[in-house]
């Protein structure tokens, strides 16, 4: 399980896996929270191809799927 902080996930650096389509490096570049400052949508984007993905932030604590950092 990752250790991960909704305050500190903006610009957060993520390796997948699993990669798919050559996408294994990605950097959270989108956190939207409520009036209560708790997270309700993140939107990650893939180095290689540039493209973003709508995501629950919670999968990313999945260490099955996500490591933390670039590796």
């Amino acid at each position: 399980m990752n250790r991960l902080h909704p305050k500190k996930l903006l610009q957060s650096k993520w390796t997948k896996v699993t990669p798919q389509a050559r996408e294994k490096h990605f950097i959270v570049t989108e956190v939207d929270y409520d009036e209560q400052r708790n997270v309700q949508g993140c939107v990650i984007e893939a180095l290689h191809s540039g493209r973003q993905y709508a995501i629950d932030w919670r999968s990313l604590k999945d260490s099955d799927i996500w490591l933390v950092g670039w590796r």
